[in-house]
Parts: C-alpha cells; sequence; structure tokens
C-alpha cells in the first residue's frame, strides 16, 4: 500500500495541479511599436484575444458582434478603432499622437490590429498608456515591446499602472 502511493501520490498532485490552473484564465495583450525612420512613422501591432476583446466591445456597445465569424456586424471595425483609441495612446516626446487604425486580421483566437501614427522628428522620448480590457479583467496585463532605431525596450501595463515611459 505504501509503494502505490509512493508512486501514484506524484501523478494524483500533477493531475490536481493541471485542474487548478485550468480554472484561472490568463489574461495578457501583447503590443510590438516599432519605429520605421524611411517612413517617418510609428507601427504598432497588437494581438488581443478574440473572446476578450468580443466582450469589451459587447459590454460597451450593447450589441453581439460576432468577432472574427462570417456573422461579424458591419460596425465592428469601427468599435475596435474607437475602443483602441480610448485605451491605447502614444506621446513622442511630450506631443500626443493620434493613431490610425489601419485594419485587423485573425490568427487562431487572436485578433491582431495594425495601428500607425506619423512622427516627424527624433523619439528621444516615448510615453504609452494601455488599459485595454482593464475595465473587463482587473487582471489584464498589456506587454508593450518597442523598437526605435534599434533599441529594444519593453513595458508591462496592468490595471493599476496603465502607463509607462521609455527613453531612447
Amino acid at each position: 500500500m505504501n509503494k502505490f502511493f509512493q508512486r501514484f501520490l506524484p501523478v494524483i498532485l500533477l493531475v490536481m495541479l493541471c485542474s487548478f490552473t485550468a480554472l484561472h484564465k490568463f489574461y495578457v495583450g501583447i503590443y510590438q511599436v516599432n519605429y520605421i525612420p524611411k517612413k517617418k512613422e510609428i507601427q504598432i501591432t497588437a494581438r488581443i484575444f478574440i473572446d476578450d476583446l468580443e466582450k469589451a466591445l459587447e459590454k460597451k456597445h450593447k450589441k453581439k458582434l460576432y468577432l472574427a465569424t462570417p456573422k461579424e456586424i458591419v460596425e465592428t471595425d469601427g468599435f475596435i478603432k474607437s475602443y483602441l483609441s480610448e485605451k491605447l495612446q502614444v506621446e513622442v516626446n511630450k506631443s500626443q499622437k493620434t493613431l490610425k487604425f489601419l485594419g485587423k486580421e485573425v490568427e487562431d483566437n487572436v485578433l491582431i490590429c495594425y495601428l500607425t501614427a506619423p512622427v516627424q522628428e527624433r523619439i528621444v522620448t516615448m510615453t504609452i498608456t494601455n488599459s485595454v480590457l482593464t475595465e473587463i479583467y482587473p487582471d489584464q496585463q498589456n506587454i508593450v515591446h518597442a523598437n526605435v532605431s534599434g533599441i529594444k525596450k519593453t513595458l508591462l501595463l496592468t490595471d493599476d499602472e496603465p502607463e509607462g515611459d521609455l527613453e531612447f
């Protein structure tokens, strides 16, 4: 009987731990910010879980969106554009930049959104505010990777700390 427990206790513990972690979802969004000197613009690629974004947009607009399905409603791109402009801001050298929503595509269960903003001057500082999905999920973490003139920096933005500063 003692050998039975020695052999199967680790298996039982592993099964219990796996079932516990399956109950707790991890809320994260990944944002890549690149400065393209030839185009004099920053380009942002946002990777957001479709079901999470859909929940936030449906709560805000009181409509079923069917995001990333054949039944997706016509207003969806406008809703995403409006939502991202409200929740995601970029300031370069203390000057607020207006982000232009270029479009979106689907990759598995992730919505990839593309945004851009003109930047004529050399980037010395960048302030990023990202509160995407934090109104729905207080545990949401938005990871921002920035690449400016070959210098790479990363920010971890949360509900408690939605803004971060970078120096280049």
